[in-house]
C-alpha cells in the first residue's frame, strides 16, 4: 500500500520504517527541511538500535521516501499517518496544537477519499476533534475517515516491538477504513484489535499509565525490602512468575522518566480529572516516582555526609538503556541535583552524551567508561546499559578516591563488589 507518515520523530521514523520493510511504500513528511536533508542523506536524528540500517536499506530500494510537503504525502498516499508531536503542558493537559495543525494542512489539499490515523498519544475525543477540523477545512465535500491507532512503541527496542507487535489497536467510527487498515497491518502477524476510537485513545494511556504503576510498585517494595533486610529483586522475581502479574515492568529503580511514562500518567489524571473522576491511585504512582529519587540522593548523602567538593562519577545520562533521549531522564535529574549541591561530576553515556550537552553543562564529558571513576569520591551507575557491568571495576577502585559504589540499577552483583572492596549500595537489596 501507499503510506504517509507525517512526522519523523521516535515514533514517525520507526513506523514508516518498519512499513517499508514489510514491503509498503512509504513516504515520510517533516516540516524541518533541515531534517528531510538529513534523513535523505543517509542520516538518522536519533539513535535507535537496527534503525539506520533499516533506514538506508528502504531508501536505497526505493520503499522510503522523505519530503517536506504535506501535499505530496497526501496525494502519494491512500492511509495518512499523523505522528507529530504532543507535549505536555504546565496543567498535565497535552498540547495539540500539532496535531489540530496536520488536520488543516490535510484538509488543505485532501481531493480524494483518504483515511487519515492519529498515531500520536493523544486524549479520548481527538479522533472525533481531527474529523471535526477536516470536516471545517477541507475544500471540497470529498470523503475521508479518521482512525485512531496508538503505538506501543518502547524507546530502545522500538524496531522490534512494531516488527513483532503484541497485539494492534484499530478504532474506528465506521468499518469502512478497517479493511485497509488489516492490509497496512497484515506484515506483521499479530492480533487486531478493532474498537471505537475513544475506547483506543483511552487503552494508550491507561496501558502506559499501568506500566507507570507497576514500576512504582516495585520501587515502593524496594523501601519495604531495605528496611526488613529483604532482596526487592527476589520478591518481585517470586512475583513476576505468577503470570497474572508477569515480571517485565517490576524493576525496582531510580524511577521512570523519558517522554512517554511522565507525559502520558499526568495527562491521564487530568483527562480522569476532566471527565469528572479524581485518579488518585495515579497521583500516588507520581509521589512514589519522586521519592524514589529523594531517596536515592540522601543515602548518598548519608554515605559521603557532604556532597559540597566531592567529585561524583555518573555512568548513564539518557532515561533507559539503547536510547540517546535524555528527555525527563532521572539520570539527567540527578546530575542537576548533584550538581546544585557543590559536587563536581564526571559523566558518562553510550549514545546520550552529545544530547546531554544541551541540558547539562558545567560537567566533565568522558569518552571513556573506564575512566569515569578517575579521580572520584563515589561512582553511581543511574542507567541501565548491560555493558557498565563490564567495567574494569578492579582498576576503578584502584583509581577512586574512595571507594563508594551506589548502583541505582540494581545491575551488579553485590557480593562481587564488596569482594573488590567497595562500600556498595543499591535499591532494596
Amino acid at each position: 500500500m501507499n503510506l504517509a507518515i507525517i512526522g519523523t520523530g521516535y515514533v514517525g521514523l520507526v513506523t514508516g520504517t518498519c512499513f517499508a520493510e514489510v514491503g509498503h511504500s512509504v513516504i515520510c513528511v517533516d516540516a524541518d527541511a533541515k531534517k528531510v536533508e538529513m534523513l535523505r542523506g543517509g542520516g538518522i536524528p536519533i539513535y535507535e538500535p537496527g534503525l539506520e540500517e533499516m533506514v538506508s536499506r528502504n531508501v536505497a530500494a526505493g520503499r522510503l521516501k522523505f519530503t517536506s510537503s504535506t501535499a505530496e504525502g497526501v496525494e502519494q498516499s491512500e492511509v495518512i499517518f499523523i505522528a507529530v508531536p504532543t507535549p505536555p503542558q504546565p496543567d498535565g493537559s497535552v498540547n495539540m496544537s500539532y496535531i489540530e495543525s496536520v488536520a488543516r494542512e490535510i484538509a488543505d489539499c485532501l481531493q480524494s477519499y483518504r483515511i487519515i490515523v492519529d498515531k500520536s498519544t493523544v486524549p479520548v475525543k481527538t479522533a472525533e476533534k481531527v474529523a471535526a477540523t477536516i470536516r471545517r477545512y477541507r475544500k471540497s465535500q470529498v470523503d475521508f475517515d479518521v482512525v485512531s491507532n496508538p503505538e506501543f512503541l518502547r524507546e530502545g527496542f522500538a524496531v522490534d516491538d512494531l516488527m513483532k507487535p503484541d497485539r494492534v489497536v484499530v478504532g474506528v467510527a465506521s468499518n469502512r477504513p478497517v479493511a485497509a487498515m488489516r492490509e497496512v497491518y497484515a506484515p506483521f502477524n499479530a492480533p487486531l484489535i478493532v474498537t471505537d476510537t475513544n475506547s483506543a485513545e483511552l487503552i494508550k494511556h491507561a496501558a502506559n499509565s499501568f506500566l507507570a504503576l507497576k514500576i512504582s510498585y516495585a520501587n515502593a517494595l524496594s523501601v519495604i525490602c531495605e528496611a526488613a533486610g529483604a532482596n526487592v529483586q527476589e520478591v518481585t522475581r517470586g512475583m513476576g512468575l505468577d503470570n497474572r502479574i508477569g515480571s517485565r515492568f517490576l524493576q525496582a529503580g531510580l524511577g521512570f522518566g523519558g517522554s512517554c511514562f511522565p507525559k502520558d500518567l499526568h495527562a491521564f489524571i487530568k483527562i480522569s480529572e476532566d471527565l469528572g473522576y479524581d485518579f488518585r491511585l495515579l497521583k500516588e504512582v507520581q509521589r512514589i516516582n519522586a521519592d524514589q529519587m529523594e531517596r536515592f540522593v540522601k543515602k548518598l548523602e548519608d554515605t559521603l555526609w557532604v556532597l559540597r567538593g566531592k567529585t561524583i562519577g555518573v555512568l548513564g545520562l539518557a532515561f533507559k538503556q539503547n536510547t540517546d533521549d535524555v528527555r525527563q531522564s532521572p539520570a539527567i535529574d540527578l546530575c542537576h541535583r548533584l550538581l546544585r549541591e557543590g559536587a563536581a561530576l564526571r559523566v558518562h553515556d553510550p549514545q546520550a552524551m552529545e544530547k546531554a550537552q544541551g541540558v547539562l553543562t558545567g560537567v566533565d564529558y568522558v569518552s571513556d567508561m573506564n575512566q569515569v571513576a578517575d579521580g572520584c569520591d563515589a561512582l553511581v551507575i543511574a542507567t541501565e546499559w548491560p555493558q557498565f557491568a563490564q567495567i574494569d571495576f578492579a582498576r576503578a577502585r584502584k583509581a577512586m578516591r574512595t571507594p563508594i559504589l551506589l548502583d541505582g540499577r540494581n545491575l551488579l552483583d553485590p557480593a562481587r563488589m564488596e569482594e573488590l572492596g567497595f562500600i556498595y549500595k543499591s535499591i532494596g537489596r
